[in-house]
């Protein structure tokens, strides 16, 4: 199926029924105080959890270790903060998901796990390559 079709049509109509649903139990002014108040606590936890893998990221750099789970964590933060901004129940549970480290970690290895096994899979044991000679005369 294609993923955009997922994105801009099934998303908002998924986010629309939640609405109505959760509308219909709590009443229509509560619902968008939900969403608004969602919103407010998923940034003020996105702003945290963006704090504390930046002071790891540079944790790493000053001990000459390359940051790569704090780019990843960090990327991943962002997508949790869009996430959180757009108004929906399902879009908020997905970014509430992501901001926790716990589960970024499960993801993490779920996503790489199934990339390892397609590269190694795929891998070529054969390394093409040229060697050209640059000596070149120095003033």
């Amino acid at each position: 199926m294609n993923p955009f079709l997922l994105i801009f049509i099934c998303l908002p109509a998924l986010e629309i029924y939640l609405m109505i649903k959760v509308g219909g139990h709590v009443g229509a002014l509560n619902t968008v105080a939900l969403i608004f108040l969602t919103a407010v606590i998923g940034l003020y936890f996105a702003k945290h959890q963006s704090m504390q893998t930046f002071k790891s990221g540079m944790v790493n750099l000053y001990q000459k270790k390359m940051p790569i789970y704090e780019m990843m964590s960090g990327a991943s933060i962002a997508i949790a903060a869009l996430l959180l901004i757009i108004p929906g129940f399902f879009t908020d549970f997905l970014g509430f998901i992501i901001l926790i480290p716990f589960t970024r970690k499960i993801l993490f290895r779920m996503a790489l796990k199934n990339k390892t096994k397609e590269d190694v899979k795929s891998q070529n044991k054969t390394i093409d390559g040229e060697v050209i000679d640059n000596n070149k005369d120095e003033l």
